[in-house]
């Protein structure tokens, strides 16, 4: 081979290793995040959390006394499920058949057909239930009562409440494996339960090493971590299976929502200041590779696996009440009609 026939073949391998290091998934998952999309939902009153449906196209979002319906492929509403009395949370079956809204002021799940959005059911529950999760290895549904510090479990098929788990304080968002296992953040204690959805009942409760007043949850189901959002700017790393702190990162102010990409292994915090925090969970240290600026209030989120999108949630925001003894901490004004999606992306 002749020195200009080895160069050239050198030149190719480097081209061919450059092309292969720029299509890897560890170097495309640091292309950042945008916002490509704001869709107007418009209406009045607050809102809490959202869900998204990749197999169905559809996006939930509790706003009030009613669930929105988002159409993810147009980003046009296709309906609501209306007569609500404070919406908090929304479940999913594995069917893709029913849906199953946690409303806060009834003390009630609401079970509502998801071809037609009709309610078909009405479950009381314990005091207050916010978050909601559809567990598929029992065909059960959870509801994590803040007021009652509790969960109440409904077994999907009789749509009865087939057992009430005490919690050691008022319980946040909740995550599952879908192979039996719920994990909880409980807010006023500082710490995440684990439950056994076949037993009914908590297995462990670990303390959150610096972590305050923690809200957002996700889970890594595949490197067994959980990402917890907590006040001061953190986001605490656990061990899913010893409860054993990790790491903590560095996120924005006010979180709210959680959620993980596992294609990419990247973790997410929506913030309140108007900050959406990713975090490298595949790094040593757990970066924080961006800090993508939102809007005021975005503070929950649900990522779409699906479509490798981000939906958050706001509204724009007038000036806060002045705090009172009942209401220590109150918050701002919402505008009429500004309730908007933030759609997120590449």
């Amino acid at each position: 081979m002749t020195s200009k026939s080895r160069v050239v073949n050198l030149f190719l391998i480097a081209a061919a290793l450059i092309c292969g290091l720029l299509a890897s998934p560890a170097l495309s998952a640091q292309k950042p995040y945008r916002i490509v999309d704001r869709w107007k939902i418009g209406g009045e009153g607050g809102w809490d959390d959202l869900k998204a449906d990749p197999a169905a196209h559809r996006l939930y979002l509790t706003h009030g006394g009613r669930v929105e319906v988002v159409d993810t492929q147009t980003g046009k509403p296709v309906g609501a499920i209306t007569g609500l009395q404070g919406a908090h949370g929304v479940a999913l079956d594995d069917a893709g058949k029913l849906g199953y809204i946690s409303d806060g002021r009834a003390n009630a799940v609401v079970v509502f057909d998801r071809a037609t959005l009709a309610t078909v059911a009405t479950i009381p529950v314990g005091q207050n239930p916010d978050a909601i999760v559809f567990e598929p290895a029992t065909q059960t549904v959870w509801t994590f009562n803040g007021r009652g510090k509790d969960a109440s479990v409904i077994d999907a098929a009789t749509r009865k409440v087939v057992a009430t788990v005490p919690l050691p304080g008022k319980p946040e968002f909740a995550v599952l494996d879908g192979k039996g296992t719920i994990y909880d953040n409980i807010e006023d204690t500082n710490e995440i339960v684990r439950l056994d959805a076949r037993e009914k009942k908590v297995t462990a409760a670990w303390k959150l090493a610096g972590c305050e007043s923690p809200s957002g949850l996700a889970l890594d189901a595949a490197g067994g971590r959980l990402f917890s959002v907590c006040d001061g700017k953190k986001m605490a790393v656990t061990d899913a299976a010893t409860g054993k702190s990790i790491a903590t990162a560095a996120i924005g102010d006010g979180p709210d929502g959680a959620g993980f990409d596992a294609a990419h292994k990247l973790a997410f915090a929506s913030c309140g200041e108007g900050v959406l925090s990713v975090v490298d969970a595949a790094a040593p240290g757990y970066p924080t590779v961006e800090s993508l600026a939102t809007q005021r209030g975005a503070r929950t989120m649900t990522y779409d696996a699906g479509a490798d999108r981000i939906y958050l949630v706001t509204a724009e925001l007038g000036p806060r009440p002045e705090p009172t003894a009942e209401n220590p901490h109150p918050r701002p004004a919402i505008v009429p009609g500004s309730f908007t999606v933030i759609v997120i992306g590449r």
